[in-house]
C-alpha cells in the first residue's frame, strides 16, 4: 500500500466521521446542512482519490468530485457571508453575483474535464498554461478571499469560533493554492505534494471541529455519555499499560539469562495483578471521573443519566432496602460518596436519625428544630461543605448565625450536609461521607445537584409517610368497623340474657326452664368467645364450611322463639347447602328475624321460609308488622347508623347483613307496605362454594 493510498484513506475516514457527527447531531439549520454536504463530498473525493492512487489509473470521477468538493465549501462560506450581510442591499447583490459566478465557473470546469477525458486531448492556452490547473488555482483563490471576508465581518462574540473555522477551511484552500501554483509553473503535479494532500486535508478536520463546538449556530450537540468516555478511557489506558508491560516483559526475558523466562512470568503476573487492583480502586475511578468531567465536557454531570439512576434507586421494588436507606444511596452515589446518614423531623419537632448507610453514629442523638444549624438549613437552603466551613467559617456565618452541632464531630468522615426541602420547609437532611476523589472537585454544580435531588427525595419521603399514615388509618377504620359489629352482636346477646334474667324469678323451680337457661348461657359464651377472637385477630373470621340452610334456620328459629311472636319455619327445600362462615350467617339470619319480631305485635305473625327459585337458595322472612314506606327503604334502611329504634338501636344490623350476603355473591331485597308488613328476601347463588361476586338481580 503506497503513501498516497494511506493518505487519502485517512482523509476519507476523517471526513466521513465529520459527516456522521453532523448528521446525527441535534442542531438543525441550513448552515449545518451545507457543512454536512461539504463534508460528504470531501469524503467521496478522498475515497475516489485513494482508489485512483491504489490502481494507478486516470479517472475523471476524482476530478469531478474535487470540483464538487470546492463548490460545497465555497457555497458554505457564501452562506455565512449572506447571513452577516442581511439588510445590506449592495453587499447582498454582490454575493448573489458571486454565487451565480461560482455556479457557472464550476459547471464550465466540469464540462471541460469531461471533454478532455473523453476526447483524449490536452487543452492549453497562451504560453502553454493548462486551463484545468488555472481553474483549480482560481477556485482556491476564491475560497481564500471568501474566508478573509468571513473573518473580517465576524461579530466579536463569534470571532473565537470563526477563527478556527477559517483556519481549518483555509488550510485546505491554501494547500490547493500551493499545489496548483506549483503544477501551473512546472506543467505537472508534483507526486509528493499530491500524496501529502490527503494527510493535509485530514489534519484540518479537527480544527473545524473546534470551531463547531464553540459556535452556538453550528454546535455539534453530539452526545457521548460520560459512562462511555469513562469506560473507553479505562480500556485504552489498560491497553497501553498491557503493551508497556509486554515490552517490559520482553526485555526482562531477553536480558534475564537463565532466569529470563521465570522473571518474565513473575513480572507479567505482577503487572496483571496490579492492573486488577487499579481497576477496582474506588479512589482511582473517582479521580478518573473528575478528570473526564473537567476536561471533556461542558457540564460536570450527565444529568439525564444521573436523574434516571436517581429515580430508579428511589423507586426500586426491593423490599429488603427501606426507602430512607434508598434515599441515602441515591443522593450519595451522585457525587461518589461512600455512605451517609438520613435525619428526619419527628412529631415532637426534633430531628433524629432515620437511616444509615455505610456510616456510623453512636448513641441516641437528636437536633432541636430551633437550633441555629436547623434554621440555617431551612432558611438558606445551602449545602454545607464542612471542609469549607473549617477553612472559612465567616463564609457561612455572613448569611446567618450558624453553629455546628456537637454530635457532628463524632461522625467519622463527615463531609457534606444536604437539606431535604419540601414546600420551603425542612423535612430532614443527609450527612454524606467524604468522597474518595477528595474535596477539591466540589463546586456549585455539585451543590445544585444535591439541592435538586434533595427536594425530590423529600417529596418521596413525604409521600411514603402519608402512605404509612393512610395504611394505619385504614387499619384503625377496619378495627373500628369490626368493633361496631361486635358491639351490635353483644347487644343482641345481652338482650337474650336479660330475657332469661327477667323470667328467672318466676320459673327458677322449673327444670325445663333451667335447662333452657343453661343452653342459652352456653350459646352466649360461645358467641362472645368467637367475637373476642375476631377482635383479637383484627379480621373477621373466615372459617367457611358446608352449611345446610334448613338445619341452620331451625336452630336460629328455635333460639328466637323465646320472644313473641314466635317465628314459624317453612322449609320447602331441605337439600340446599352453601359454603360460608356458619356463625356469621346465623348472626345475620337471627338479626333479620329479631327485626321482624320487634316490628310485629305479639298477636302478629313471623314466617321464615326456605325455598329454591330458579336454581338459587332463597330465604324469606315475612312479618305482619308496621311496615316501611318506599322512601325509608330507598334512603335509610341499608345505610349504617340509621335506626328507627331510638337509643336502643345502632342502625348497622341490616347494613352488615347486606354487605355480608353481597360478599358471598348474593343480595337482599325488601318488599314492604306501611301497616301491612314486610318481606326480607335473602338470595344466595346457586353455587355450592360462594364466590365474592355481587349478584345484582332482585326478586319482587
Amino acid at each position: 500500500m503506497t503513501i498516497g493510498v494511506v493518505s487519502y484513506i485517512t482523509a476519507a475516514g476523517i471526513f466521513f466521521a465529520l459527516f456522521m457527527v453532523l448528521l446525527t447531531g441535534r442542531t438543525t439549520g441550513l448552515p449545518r446542512s451545507l457543512l454536512a454536504f461539504a463534508a460528504a463530498v470531501s469524503f467521496l473525493w478522498a475515497a475516489a482519490a485513494a482508489y485512483q492512487a491504489a490502481f494507478a489509473t486516470s479517472l475523471v470521477i476524482p476530478q469531478l468530485l474535487e470540483l464538487l468538493r470546492d463548490f460545497g465549501w465555497l457555497i458554505f462560506l457564501l452562506h455565512l457571508l449572506t447571513n452577516k450581510a442581511s439588510g445590506k442591499e449592495l453587499v447582498s447583490k454582490s454575493l448573489t453575483i458571486t454565487r451565480h459566478g461560482i455556479y457557472a465557473f464550476t459547471t464550465v470546469m466540469a464540462l471541460l474535464a469531461l471533454y478532455i477525458h473523453f476526447s483524449r486531448s490536452g487543452l492549453s492556452f497562451i504560453g502553454g498554461i493548462d486551463f484545468q490547473f488555472a481553474g483549480q488555482l482560481l477556485l482556491a483563490v476564491i475560497g481564500l478571499v471568501l474566508l478573509e471576508q468571513v473573518l473580517r465581518n465576524s461579530p466579536p462574540d463569534l470571532f473565537r469560533a470563526i477563527k478556527y473555522l477559517c483556519l481549518g477551511i483555509g488550510g485546505m484552500f491554501a494547500y490547493d493554492f500551493y499545489l496548483y501554483s506549483d503544477a501551473l509553473l512546472f506543467q505537472r503535479i508534483d507526486p509528493a505534494l499530491w500524496e501529502a494532500r490527503g494527510f493535509i486535508n485530514a489534519s484540518t478536520v479537527p480544527i473545524i471541529g473546534i470551531a463547531l463546538a464553540r459556535n452556538p449556530q453550528l454546535s455539534l450537540a453530539f452526545f457521548i455519555s460520560r459512562r462511555m468516555v469513562f469506560h473507553t478511557s479505562a480500556l485504552v489506558a489498560s491497553g497501553i499499560y498491557l503493551i508497556a508491560m509486554g515490552v517490559g516483559g520482553y526485555y526482562v526475558r531477553d536480558y534475564g539469562g537463565t532466569w529470563g523466562v521465570v522473571a518474565q512470568t513473575i513480572f507479567l503476573f505482577g503487572a496483571g495483578l496490579l492492573l486488577l487492583i487499579l481497576l477496582f480502586s474506588g479512589q482511582l475511578r473517582a479521580r478518573l471521573r473528575v478528570l473526564i468531567n473537567k476536561h471533556f465536557f461542558h457540564y460536570k454531570y450527565d444529568y439525564r443519566e444521573e436523574w434516571l439512576r436517581f429515580i430508579r434507586t428511589l423507586s426500586s421494588s426491593d423490599q429488603d432496602i427501606p426507602l430512607p436507606e434508598r434515599v441515602i444511596r441515591a443522593i450519595a452515589q451522585m457525587i461518589d460518596c461512600p455512605g451517609g446518614i438520613l435525619w428526619l423531623r419527628r412529631d415532637n419537632g426534633r430531628f433524629e436519625p432515620e437511616a444509615q448507610w455505610h456510616m456510623d453514629l453512636e448513641g441516641p442523638v437528636s437536633e432541636p428544630s430551633d437550633s441555629s444549624f436547623i434554621r440555617f438549613l431551612e432558611i438558606q437552603k445551602w449545602v454545607i461543605n464542612l471542609d469549607e466551613y473549617q477553612r472559612d467559617p465567616s463564609l457561612y456565618k455572613s448569611l446567618g448565625d450558624l453553629e455546628m452541632p456537637e454530635w457532628l464531630s463524632a461522625v467519622p468522615d463527615a463531609w457534606l450536609i444536604s437539606p431535604l426541602i419540601l414546600h420551603d420547609n425542612l423535612l430532614g437532611f443527609v450527612v454524606l461521607a467524604r468522597s474518595p476523589a477528595g474535596h477539591k472537585h466540589f463546586n456549585w454544580e455539585d451543590s445544585d445537584l444535591l439541592k435538586t435531588s434533595g427536594s425530590q427525595a423529600a417529596s418521596y419521603l413525604a409521600q411514603h409517610a402519608i402512605s404509612q399514615a393512610l395504611a394505619e388509618a385504614r387499619q384503625f377504620e377496619a378495627f373500628n368497623k369490626l368493633s361496631t359489629y361486635a358491639v351490635h352482636d353483644l347487644k343482641n346477646l345481652i338482650s337474650q340474657l336479660s330475657l332469661v334474667v327477667s323470667n328467672a324469678a318466676r320459673h327458677r323451680t322449673n327444670p325445663l326452664f333451667m335447662e333452657n337457661v343453661i343452653s342459652t348461657v352456653e350459646n352466649s359464651v360461645s358467641k362472645m368467645n368467637h367475637l373476642l377472637t375476631r377482635l383479637r385477630d383484627g379480621v373477621q373470621s373466615d372459617s367457611k364450611k358446608m352449611v345446610n340452610l334448613a338445619k341452620l334456620l331451625e336452630e336460629v328459629v328455635h333460639d328466637a322463639r323465646s320472644t313473641k311472636p314466635a317465628p314459624v319455619l317453612e322449609c320447602r327445600a331441605r337439600d340446599l347447602t352453601v359454603t360460608v362462615d356458619r356463625d356469621r350467617l346465623a348472626s345475620v339470619m337471627g338479626h333479620v328475624i329479631r327485626n321482624a319480631q320487634e316490628a310485629t305485635s305479639e298477636e302478629g305473625r313471623v314466617v321464615v321460609r326456605l325455598q329454591k327459585v330458579n336454581g338459587h337458595a332463597v330465604v324469606e322472612v315475612e312479618d305482619t308488622g308496621c311496615g316501611m314506606d318506599e322512601d325509608f327503604i330507598r334512603a335509610r334502611l341499608f345505610r349504617p347508623f340509621q335506626t328507627t329504634k331510638g337509643k336502643s338501636g345502632m342502625g348497622i344490623g341490616v347494613h352488615e347483613a347486606r354487605e355480608f350476603v353481597r360478599s358471598l355473591g348474593g343480595d337482599i331485597s325488601v318488599e314492604s307496605r306501611p301497616g301491612e308488613g314486610t318481606i326480607f328476601r335473602i338470595l344466595f347463588p346457586q353455587l355450592a362454594v360462594l364466590e365474592p361476586v355481587r349478584y345484582q338481580q332482585k326478586f319482587h
